[in-house]
């Protein structure tokens, strides 16, 4: 092979590469979406930190921050203090970390979760939450241990979350007693009570007048 033909190579190499990653681009989330996030937020926000017994400069984690809303409502609320926003997914933590340039935030660290970890120091959280994301858990002893190592001694623990629809998907990897996409809330106190929580009360309809189909379960370390 010439020298000439091996550029020539090359650049088709490269020339096919430059397509391929063009036909690509990084996933960005929806505006609309995004408003309507905003707005859910902002009108959950006040119930939730209310239910958590907190004021701001404390420390909150949002764990599986998704689209970043509720990060940088908080973030806004909590003057003072610091929210740790964590995910699992790429995209997501893409989301919340520009959304929370975008607002300027400087209390908001954007932290990468695992399946069995939520990553954070122990006891460094005054409380924390889970949004639509405990139905998701695939490790959920190794995780329960893990957010109970995160936790302060009195730190206080929401898990928002729905019992599946009948003869809906159990999501990937998950354990079969989620019963459908969701989760039932008495598995919720279960586990959690296992991994050492004490389990305070659940709200069934959250946020309150709103939406009959979600349910909060708060616990206590």
């Amino acid at each position: 092979m010439t020298m000439h033909t091996h550029a020539l190579r090359l650049a088709a190499i490269a020339a096919a590469l430059s397509v391929t990653l063009s036909a690509q681009p990084p996933q960005e989330q929806d505006p609309v979406e995004l408003r309507q996030e905003r707005a859910s937020a902002e009108k959950d926000v006040p119930q939730l930190v209310d239910v958590l017994g907190i004021k701001p400069g404390v420390t909150i984690a949002d764990i599986g921050s998704g689209g970043g809303a509720m990060s940088v409502v908080l973030g806004h609320w909590n003057k003072g203090g610091r929210v740790l926003a964590t995910d699992v997914t790429e995209h997501a933590l893409r989301w919340t970390r520009q959304y929370v340039k975008r607002e300027g935030l400087t209390n908001v660290t954007v932290i990468e979760g695992a399946a069995g970890s939520t990553n954070l120091p122990s006891g460094c959280c005054d409380a924390a939450f889970m949004r639509n994301v405990y139905h998701h858990v695939t490790e959920p002893v190794s995780f329960n241990k893990s957010l109970y190592a995160t936790m302060k001694p009195g730190g206080r623990l929401a898990i928002i979350d729905a019992v599946g629809r009948k003869g809906s998907a159990v999501p990937e990897g998950v354990p079969a007693n989620r019963e459908g996409h969701g989760i039932p809330p008495s598995v919720v106190v279960e586990e959690l009570k296992a991994a050492g929580f004490t389990h305070l009360r659940t709200i069934e309809g959250w946020p309150p007048g709103q939406n009959a189909t979600i349910f909060l379960a708060l616990f206590q370390k």
